[in-house]
């Protein structure tokens, strides 16, 4: 989370890469699911079995790890995001909600498919909606579609409205999944 925050920074000041904070803002959302993964799981955890087995263990323990993931990633983005030039890119807190949806979301899936390959396919969705229309643009337009797709997925209350809707889903299928969290999946 650091380095993701720092590097933005030094790429926007020391680089002078106009387009650091549309690049921080494509990759903000994807770094409290990848937080989550890194944090919660049998590959994660060496004394996962036996924490799972505890009335803490299961879905608490990984609330209460995605909690702390999340309190330390949401500040330092979106700080590093603030201090950012904003070069077309959407405002610095865009990417909140976008992002607690996808965390939600991959907490949801991980009860089916297991915290790692959850958090892949979250990820790897998120990323490709944001970045794939950016390969096909002219040369000289690269950064202009890159914030223009950035601003379609982030801006506007139209987005952060699906993005609450998609919180919401989150929220109700971890919670009717709660019972799978006991016996989570290796992948």
């Amino acid at each position: 989370m650091f380095v993701v925050a720092v590097g933005a920074v030094v790429l926007g000041y020391g680089g002078g890469f106009a387009g650091a904070r549309a690049l921080l803002l494509a990759v903000a959302p994807v770094v409290p699911v990848a937080g989550v993964a890194l944090s919660y799981g049998p590959y994660a955890d060496p004394l996962y079995e036996v924490a799972a087995a505890t009335p803490g263990g299961g879905l608490r323990l990984a609330l209460i790890r995605t909690a702390a993931v999340l309190g330390v990633s949401l500040p330092l983005l979106t700080l590093a995001g603030v201090l950012l030039p904003a070069s077309g890119a959407p405002a610095a807190a865009a990417w909140l909600l976008p992002g607690l949806a996808l965390t939600l979301g991959s907490l949801a899936l991980a009860s089916f498919v297991g915290c790692r390959t959850a958090s892949a396919v979250t990820a790897g969705g998120w990323l490709c909606a944001v970045l794939g229309p950016v390969p096909g643009a002219p040369a000289g337009q690269v950064g202009a579609r890159f914030a223009e797709q950035l601003s379609r997925c982030l801006g506007g209350a139209g987005a952060q409205g699906v993005w609450a809707a998609v919180a919401v889903l989150g929220v109700v299928l971890v919670a009717a999944r709660r019972p799978a969290y006991d016996r989570l999946l290796p992948g």
